[in-house]
């Protein structure tokens, strides 16, 4: 996700400092426009008034920000750091505080769209922190994205994206179910998704993944592991605020089937597998 999105704002024109863990990447990206690859994070901080990141879960974040030569070592005062990965909204508060005491500021903007948007440039960004820092920022959301919704205080940038989550596993786990059932009871699965399409059944989610499982095409737009991770992280927000999910739990084990079968690196989609070997059949094309 985090190539992309960083070309778009050399392709914009800004000057970007660029770290990741293979330094032939942000080579072979700085080349692209008025970039300059860095040594550590530490070096992207010094360099820059506004940061940007993405990563995959709590660990990954925490060695990024605040573990050696980490951000938090390099950060000007007044800084604006973004971060764009899904991870605990009480991690993001607790490395914002640690950001603030520096003297800079920092947001949570967890994104949608998965690797077409980030290569597009038409993610969304779901944002949490100070307004005005969101405010300042905002161009550079722009060169990468298409929607930014400010969602209010730190956190809550990270509490819409774990909603979204979590609608979106629970639409996913309905359709391969209805769909399973459908195709062991004898109906063409071409037939039923287009059905469940031109009807109140409909959904954005369901449209864009049926190809893909009619195509047997399970590559990865967005894994099942991060998935189930995200849907964890949201199942811990409820048990924090004495919200029982019934179906998401379900849903949790579910995708956590799917990993203890082998899928867990593929799209998650593929956890369709699980309810088909279960049933003896395959939703495919005929």
């Amino acid at each position: 996700m985090g190539y992309p999105m960083a070309r778009h704002l050399l392709e914009a024109g800004h000057e970007v400092a660029l770290w990741t863990h293979s330094a032939a990447k942000a080579r072979e990206l700085a080349a692209k426009g008025k970039g300059t690859a860095c040594a550590t994070p530490k070096e992207v901080a010094q360099r820059a008034d506004f940061i940007c990141y993405c990563v995959g879960n709590d660990a990954m974040a925490r060695a990024i920000t605040i573990g050696k030569d980490g951000l938090i070592e390099g950060l000007r005062p007044n800084s604006v750091t973004v971060d764009c990965s899904t991870i605990s909204p009480a991690q993001s508060i607790e490395i914002g505080a640690m950001f603030a005491a520096k003297g800079a500021h920092f947001l949570d903007a967890p994104i949608t769209g998965s690797k077409a948007g980030a290569e597009g440039g038409t993610l969304t960004f779901m944002v949490g922190g100070e307004q005005a820092a969101f405010d300042r920022f905002k161009p550079y959301f722009e060169a990468m994205g298409k929607r930014m919704f400010y969602c209010g205080a730190a956190g809550q940038g990270l509490h819409a994206k774990l909603t979204l989550n979590l609608v979106m596993a629970g639409v996913l786990q309905a359709f391969s179910e209805g769909l399973v059932l459908a195709v062991k009871n004898g109906i063409n699965a071409e037939m039923m998704f287009e059905i469940l399409d031109s009807t109140a059944g409909k959904s954005a989610l369901i449209s864009a993944k049926s190809p893909s499982i009619l195509k047997r095409d399970f590559s990865t737009k967005f894994s099942i592991k991060w998935m189930h991770k995200d849907v964890g992280l949201a199942l811990d927000s409820a048990q924090e605020q004495g919200v029982p999910l019934p179906l998401t739990s379900l849903t949790h084990q579910m995708f956590q089937a799917a990993i203890s079968e082998g899928y867990g690196e593929l799209d998650m989609c593929s956890t369709i597998q699980v309810m088909e070997r279960w049933a003896g059949i395959q939703v495919k094309k005929n």
